[in-house]
């Protein structure tokens, strides 16, 4: 390693505190310290001149790689008008002009968009928007005051989607800190029925349409949304979709609400928002949830009283209009029908993989969940971090990987060929070989 390297695993070491990390084993054998220094194409770059096939799209948000031509232009062209300006008394053109095409893009009348900074701040957003509506059209004292969300569901950590998606390996120390949520099943007489159960009490639902992302990749059953909106609807509720993960072509379609004809009344968007280049989230809503916001006296006690210091970057906005350009002519171009296909045939040889209990996909998200044996089935203790063993395999080969337990996610961006798409699966099966059979021999 360079003496450069070496000092910047060093000041890693001694002065970041990573997300989702162990920082006792950061940093030992199982958990070295790689640290990017550039990329090209669906390619990370280490200090040392590695390289890395990007197969989880730097966290599910990269859509089109790294150093996208049309995105770094479109963030130079906004830099030499303004970086960044208030939208609290102001406006701005990037912002206002990618409201106008997401109102395009989005499904029935989602038309009024109010942004924020990642999914997490776009589901609170949502939340607020769902409980003060129901203040202002029922009163003060309506009883809609009830949250349902799946269960096992995940909406990120800002407290009210901690609520939301409540998940006790990640959220245990906040459960005191928490509001009670009811959760529905993946089953649709079960959901029907326990939307049907909180009756006038019964704010919002609030769901990740088709695919639970950090769940482990759940797939809900053929017609679970459309009747679980049917329900919501009957109930007088706001349906609340979470399409952090799964929106932008992700499971096949532009948004996963589409595959059962669902528009909600509520649709939060961030990730592949600006293609993994900068922080933007937004809240997509209907002109009938926004109505009630725009009535009443100069008091403004309507008003919704949120917001973020940096809502609707401008550096941000430009590079999301530059993104959702270059991934819809994907689209029209066939590219996403085209890996989907690539992607099922690479992964056909797992289904019948004695280490693998089922490969889950829908579009481009995909989760392979490994077993000690499929007979029961027999599971890893967590102790043995087999998921974690396997994605460090990956690494050193030059794929990046990165589990959910013992569920190895893969999410490639668009921008792969059909050659990266055949490395990125077989790095998953190499690493299956050569970790899962010495460790089942030691799991319980």
């Amino acid at each position: 390693m360079s003496a450069r390297a070496q000092a910047l695993v060093a000041a890693d070491r001694r002065h970041l505190w990573h997300p989702f990390t162990h920082q006792g084993l950061w940093g030992g054998p199982d958990d070295p310290v790689v640290v990017i220094e550039r990329a090209e194409g669906n390619e990370l770059i280490d200090s040392e001149g590695r390289r890395y096939l990007d197969a989880i799209s730097s966290l599910w948000c990269n859509t089109l790689g790294h150093r996208v031509p049309a995105i770094d232009e479109a963030i130079r062209a906004q830099l030499e008008r303004v970086a960044h300006s208030t939208l609290l008394g102001l406006s701005g053109a990037p912002a206002i002009l990618l409201a106008e095409q997401l109102a395009a893009l989005c499904p029935g009348d989602l038309s009024r968009v109010f942004f924020s900074d990642a999914g997490a701040t776009a589901v609170e957003v949502a939340l607020k928007i769902a409980a003060q509506r129901a203040r202002i059209v029922e009163g003060e004292a309506t009883a809609r005051r009830r949250f349902l969300a799946l269960d096992d569901a995940y909406h990120g950590d800002t407290m009210g989607a901690v609520s939301l998606g409540f998940s006790p390996g990640f959220h245990r120390a906040f459960e005191h800190l928490t509001f009670p949520v009811g959760r529905l099943p993946r089953d649709v007489e079960g959901a029907v029925a326990a939307i049907r159960a909180a009756g006038k009490e019964l704010c919002a639902v609030v769901v990740e349409p088709l695919v639970q992302g950090a769940a482990g990749m759940l797939v809900q059953p053929p017609g679970w949304l459309a009747a679980v909106a049917e329900a919501t609807r009957a109930a007088g509720a706001l349906l609340i979709c979470d399409e952090v993960a799964t929106g932008f072509w992700r499971t096949g379609r532009r948004f996963a609400c589409e595959h059962e004809g669902v528009v909600p009344d509520l649709l939060c968007l961030a990730k592949g928002l600006t293609g993994g280049y900068l922080p933007l989230a937004a809240t997509v809503v209907t002109p009938a949830v926004f109505a009630p916001f725009a009535e009443g006296g100069v008091d403004g006690a309507r008003t919704l009283f949120h917001g973020h210091t940096y809502t609707g970057n401008a550096l941000a906005c430009a590079a999301a209009l530059a993104a959702l350009a270059a991934l819809e002519a994907l689209a029209a171009q066939g590219r996403v029908a085209a890996l989907e296909e690539r992607l099922a045939l690479a992964l056909a040889p797992l289904t019948d993989h004695p280490h693998v209990l089922e490969v889950r996909r829908r579009g481009l998200m995909v989760g392979v969940e490994l077993v000690a044996s499929r007979a029961g089935p027999r599971r890893f203790a967590r102790a043995q971090r087999v998921g974690h063993r396997v994605a460090h395999h990956g690494r050193a080969r030059g794929v990046l990987l990165r589990p959910l337990g013992d569920v190895m996610v893969l999410m490639p961006p668009f921008s792969m060929s059909d050659d990266e798409i055949d490395r990125a699966v077989g790095a998953v099966r190499d690493g299956v070989d050569a970790i899962c059979p010495a460790a089942a021999r030691e799991a319980p």
